[in-house]
């Protein structure tokens, strides 16, 4: 279960795109998360301002405020941060913002801490992740344990594995063809002792950047 986020701002944001930086089906890497997660009290913060703005469009955002999450502006001081810093230590930069698109099992914002299950999880917008994955032109996907573990539950993704294929680097291959490669990776909120798996990981997706248009 989960429970939705109040405000009709940003849920409304979500219901026009259920995503975040460029369209899914726009992306050259596309990072899969479980749900898009904020206070139930953000809509009353000045942030709240930033975070619609990035919501309308994240590419927009990124370039214009040199970071690619609200959460990571100096006067953020709530949770989240540890994730989008440890995205940011991948090394995207402003200039990449075009190729990076973030999307969640959960086509809804959410609050508090929630356990999903395939129940919560809209058909329609697992069959769109599953076609933008399967036949979109992100040659990068990434999705973590926890939202593997989630879609396979579904069954909607015969394709995924239980465990990797192949490895390249520290990251684990979930599936490959010609044109795409699937990964497993920590979720970025991870600290601590997985912090030395977390740094080889985004070692080896730094690797797989293309150089920042001039």
């Amino acid at each position: 279960m989960y429970v939705a986020h109040p405000s009709s701002a940003l849920n409304d944001l979500f219901a026009a795109k259920p995503y975040q930086g460029v369209a899914p089906d726009q992306a050259t890497f596309l990072f899969v998360g479980l749900d898009a997660n904020y206070d139930p009290e953000i809509g009353r913060k000045p942030i709240f301002s930033k975070i619609l703005e990035y919501h309308a469009d994240g590419v927009a955002f990124w370039r214009a405020n040199g970071v690619h999450h609200p959460f990571l502006l100096p006067e953020y001081s709530g949770g989240g941060r540890v994730y989008h810093r440890n995205f940011a230590r991948i090394g995207f930069s402003p200039q990449h913002a075009d190729l990076v698109s973030f999307t969640e099992l959960l086509h809804v914002p959410t609050v508090g801490r929630n356990v999903l299950v395939a129940a919560d999880l809209a058909l329609s917008h697992l069959d769109l992740l599953n076609a933008v994955i399967l036949d979109g032109p992100a040659r990068h996907v990434f999705v973590s344990a926890s939202v593997a573990r989630l879609m396979r539950t579904t069954r909607l993704f015969p394709w995924l594995p239980r465990a990797p294929i192949e490895y390249f680097g520290s990251l684990g291959v979930l599936f490959r063809d010609r044109s795409k490669t699937v990964y497993s990776h920590l979720h970025f909120s991870n600290y601590g002792k997985f912090q030395q798996q977390m740094t080889a990981e985004s070692s080896a997706i730094r690797d797989l950047l293309p150089p920042a248009p001039k």
